[in-house]
């Protein structure tokens, strides 16, 4: 999934706007009941790979997260902080999700904002590389593997791409 901003004007340029956005994405993933795969902010759009969310749909969820955003950056501002529309495609492969993945995290470095994925903060490709856990929880085998260790059944049902416990 991607969105951008109103007129793909960078209104997530700094540190502080992208870590709003990483704060409401997690809000939003723990009110919609949904797991993220991955995602990257970037100055003026953001690619998300998530699932559906439990709770309600896809397009009430990210209403919530763009509202949520927009009025903690921008609550009194002429215009729009985001675009209406967003772009989704719908994973089903592992091989595909994999490719969406190394291509959200290369973002930064091939737009010239950071040398390695490593260096964008504001990305899940530390959580992939590291096991870091940020602000936005990552769902992936590291995850589900520290889950069953707890013993705490995930709150998601897993769809066709995710190969975690039930």
């Amino acid at each position: 999934m991607t969105f951008s901003c109103y007129h793909r004007q960078p209104k997530l340029a700094t540190a502080q706007a992208r870590s709003v956005f990483e704060r409401s994405l997690e809000q939003t993933r723990l009110a919609y009941v949904f797991y993220v795969l991955g995602y990257v902010v970037m100055p003026e759009h953001v690619h998300l790979l998530l699932t559906e969310p439990q709770t309600k749909a896809l397009s009430s969820a990210l209403q919530a997260l763009k509202q949520s955003v927009s009025r903690t950056l921008a609550l009194r501002a002429a215009e729009p902080f985001w675009q209406a529309r967003y772009y989704d495609f719908n994973v089903w492969s592992e091989d595909k999700r994999v490719e969406k993945l190394r291509y959200m995290h290369r973002n930064p470095v091939v737009r010239g904002l950071v040398a390695k994925p490593e260096e964008w903060a504001w990305s899940s490709f530390r959580h992939y590389a590291t096991g870091f856990e940020g602000t936005v929880e990552i769902e992936s085998e590291g995850t589900a593997q520290k889950r069953e260790q707890l013993g705490v059944r995930p709150a998601v049902r897993t769809g066709p791409v995710l190969r975690f416990p039930p």
